[in-house]
């Protein structure tokens, strides 16, 4: 069983790998989800992450079906006090706005409550900044929740450093609740995207850090090893830019080590995540109970220096 970490400023504690939840009434129906999460928490996580607008995307959805499935199988285990929930605002139109106004935070989190059967969510993230939103008054929208315990904490996904400093320092001017975690776009073949110096700023400034996208939309299992091998399927937008310098040294590098540790190029490469400086933890989907089995065990994966050496600097090749 992994040792849990501190979440930033949240107050939370959380596994290492967090459960991703963008693929329930997506990739995968009810059941198979229900079979999915049963198996992430016999393995030891304990952080489901979803969003409102999963997933409004496909044809026929409206947004919120992966927050219903978790609060049906919530309902049917009777474990809501066991089970961390973190969701998403600002994505989903609400009343056909987007984005990070007071209304659109205040309505969503009452909207996802609903669908989650629940009375409060763990972890409130605004899920992007892209808006440049007015940081103060979303700022007051989000401690208002907190205030009235519908979210115990709150946190940002795809900030920028700059943005992300600007949104701690009116909190702390004002004396309100601040964001005590980021989800950043991080892995093996995305470094760059959360680089040193915003990583060293969270970790100076008590910010938990849950890198979503780890596996890089399956590329860094190492189950495809060519673009021809994706030419024409769903996953070809996704990877087809990763077939490139770096690709195929963060493969060879992640080949290395599995034969050295005997692991598997997916525990590698979230084993990576979790041990790099600044970085709190993982999160990844799984979509039948091999995935999860294959998954759990990094976790607990050891890393040595020489290893993570080798990791790093294949993800530091230039594309």
């Amino acid at each position: 069983m992994s040792e849990l970490r501190p979440l930033g400023t949240t107050g939370l504690s959380v596994a290492p790998l967090i459960v991703g939840g963008n693929v329930f009434g997506w990739t995968i129906d009810e059941a198979t989800s229900f079979a999915v999460l049963d198996a992430f928490m016999a393995g030891g996580t304990t952080m489901i992450d979803t969003a409102d607008v999963y997933s409004a995307f496909v044809p026929g959805n409206v947004g919120g079906e992966s927050e219903t499935i978790i609060g049906r199988w919530m309902k049917a285990r009777g474990n809501r006090a066991a089970v961390q929930i973190a969701t998403k605002v600002g994505m989903l139109p609400v009343h056909g706005q987007k984005g990070l106004k007071p209304s659109v935070i205040i309505e969503g989190i009452e909207a996802s409550l609903r669908r989650l059967q629940t009375d409060y969510v763990d972890l409130y993230y605004a899920h992007s900044d892209a808006d440049l939103a007015d940081q103060e008054a979303t700022a007051e929208a989000f401690d208002r929740l907190v205030g009235a315990g519908k979210a115990r904490a709150v946190a940002a996904s795809n900030f920028s450093q700059d943005r992300l400093a600007s949104a701690l320092d009116i909190s702390a001017r004002n004396g309100l609740a601040r964001y005590g975690a980021l989800q950043p776009h991080f892995n093996l073949m995305a470094e760059e995207q959360f680089p040193a110096v915003y990583r060293d700023f969270c970790r100076d400034n008590q910010i938990g850090t849950l890198a979503y996208y780890a596996l890089a939309a399956g590329f860094l299992t190492g189950k495809y090893r060519s673009a021809d091998e994706v030419t024409g399927t769903p996953r070809a937008r996704a990877l087809g830019g990763m077939f490139n310098a770096r690709g195929e040294k963060v493969l060879a590098a992640l080949d290395r080590v599995a034969e050295e540790s005997g692991a598997s190029l997916a525990q590698i490469a979230l084993a990576w995540v979790m041990t790099t400086p600044g970085m709190t933890g993982a999160i990844a989907s799984a979509t039948s109970l091999e995935q999860v089995e294959g998954l759990i065990p990094a976790m607990t994966l050891k890393l040595d220096a020489a290893q993570m050496a080798a990791l790093d600097e294949a993800a530091a090749t230039p594309i």
